[in-house]
């Protein structure tokens, strides 16, 4: 089973194009937002610690989303949903984090790095604010956003570099997905 990491800048369509590689190839989904917010209302002792950590606004710790990743990895294998692989979105955020992924969890195959300009983001977050009203999409937050996400992504990309396939997210859908389906298919063992 591959695992894949999908990274891209906030609004760069990592969302849209797992749920296409997902659907095509049958891919396991973990997004490590997802998992957080599922512990916390699941109303464990772990969920309730990480709520009190997130209403501060405090980071959690790698630690603990590496092991609640780790976990749903083991429960999928167990059940068998998974024959394809993982497919990791929206992490590693930081290099420290994928170092401790290879090291703790397994290695990482392939790397997808939607590449789109400031501008776009911006333009597409913008947008989203627009109808979605969420508190973070506000102009100030969005240029903050952008401006961590590529001091950060760029330590990811260069030291993983011989593992980034990275794709040109500025065009349609369709046209991201022609580009997806290109370096996914050769490490597939059938591109069905």
């Amino acid at each position: 089973m591959k695992t894949i990491w999908v990274v891209g800048g906030p609004g760069s369509g990592k969302g849209t194009q797992c749920e296409r590689i997902i659907e095509k190839y049958g891919f396991f989904h973990i997004s490590s937002g997802d998992l957080l917010r599922e512990e916390v209302a699941s109303g464990s002792p772990r969920g309730a610690s990480l709520q009190e950590l997130m209403s501060k606004g405090l980071f959690v710790s790698t630690d603990i989303v590496l092991d609640l990743i780790r976990e749903r990895m083991n429960k999928a294998k167990e059940e068998g949903s998974t024959k394809t692989g993982f497919l990791i979105d929206g992490y590693p955020r930081e290099l420290d984090q994928g170092i401790l992924f290879e090291k703790n969890v397994c290695p990482v195959d392939l790397i997808i790095f939607f590449e789109v300009s400031n501008e776009t983001l911006k333009k597409r977050l913008l947008g989203r604010a627009a109808v979605s009203q969420r508190a973070d999409d506000n102009e100030e937050t969005i240029n903050k956003r952008i401006e961590i996400f590529n001091v950060k992504n760029g330590e990811i990309i260069e030291h993983y570099k011989d593992k980034v396939a990275k794709i040109n997210a500025e065009a349609s859908v369709d046209e991201i997905f022609a580009e997806v389906t290109k370096v996914l298919e050769p490490l597939l063992p059938c591109a069905c």
